[in-house]
């Protein structure tokens, strides 16, 4: 793995290569600490939050498995991931929820800056989170349309983002647009850590309950949401557990291989 001054991933962080995405071995204290040591250096990059639903997404989405690849850490967000990683031998690596590594940073002080959702969302997040973590600053938020910037609103949501001079930018807009997002505006915020985290924004704002704590440790949290949600989401599921554990069984048997992007590093 390649460590760079300024951008890119943080060389003491392991990986694994899991259908063809370099899945970080760690756990939410250990992803906490490299967040925080990005920004007391100023190291520029960014940090995807990854189920089993991102890399089914990637292999026919080579713009989000480069974002993946490019990213500083990809964090095992679902339990299949976790369990591979200990498979592999990182016995201790555990789930880094999105929703949870946001609280935990909030706790840590630093500025931050909410992105996504809608201003009625964020208004109600940024009270809530303001009275949890009265150490925090939250310095600005940004509610965008729901479609694609045009150039003008992306220099617009850069020159806002950096004339507020946050350490870390939430990005709250749904994956996989998230972590395009972050991909591509990477360059142009000078905040050291960029951090997609989902559905977070309406958990902490109180607009939808999580899965009891049970059921992500069993990984079932997918069984909870379609169960919310059957008619949104009963065809990802369809899709993301069965397609997710055929994958799975070409790569562990050798019958196809992953590469991963050369150009984005090189652990396995």
């Amino acid at each position: 793995m390649q460590a760079h001054h300024k951008t890119g991933r943080q060389d003491e962080t392991q990986t694994i290569n899991l259908l063809g995405v370099r899945v970080s071995a760690l756990d939410l204290p250990m992803a906490v600490e490299r967040i925080e040591a990005a920004v007391r250096d100023r190291q520029r990059g960014f940090v995807c939050i990854c189920g089993a639903h991102g890399l089914v997404d990637s292999q026919s989405d080579a713009v989000l498995k480069d974002a993946y690849n490019k990213a500083t850490l990809v964090t095992p967000d679902g339990m299949p991931l976790v369990w591979e990683l200990r498979r592999r031998g990182y016995g201790w690596a555990g789930r880094v929820y999105g929703p949870d590594l946001m609280l935990e940073l909030f706790g840590r002080g630093m500025r931050h800056y909410l992105y996504g959702a809608t201003e009625d969302t964020l208004q109600r997040l940024t009270k809530r989170l303001k009275a949890r973590f009265p150490d925090a600053q939250i310095v600005g938020h940004h509610a965008p349309p729901f479609r694609p910037l045009t150039p003008d609103e992306e220099k617009d949501v850069a020159a806002r983002i950096n004339e507020a001079r946050p350490d870390i930018v939430w990005v709250g807009i749904g994956a996989p647009k998230q972590e395009r997002w972050m991909a591509q505006m990477r360059g142009r915020l000078e905040a050291p850590m960029l951090i997609g985290v989902g559905a977070a924004f309406d958990f902490h704002a109180g607009l939808q309950k999580q899965a009891p704590g049970w059921m992500q440790r069993s990984g079932l949290e997918w069984a909870y949401r379609l169960l919310s949600e059957p008619r949104r989401l009963w065809r990802r599921y369809c899709r993301v557990v069965p397609g997710y554990l055929y994958l799975l069984a070409l790569q562990r048997s050798g019958l196809r291989r992953f590469p991963v992007d050369a150009t984005a590093g090189t652990r396995h």
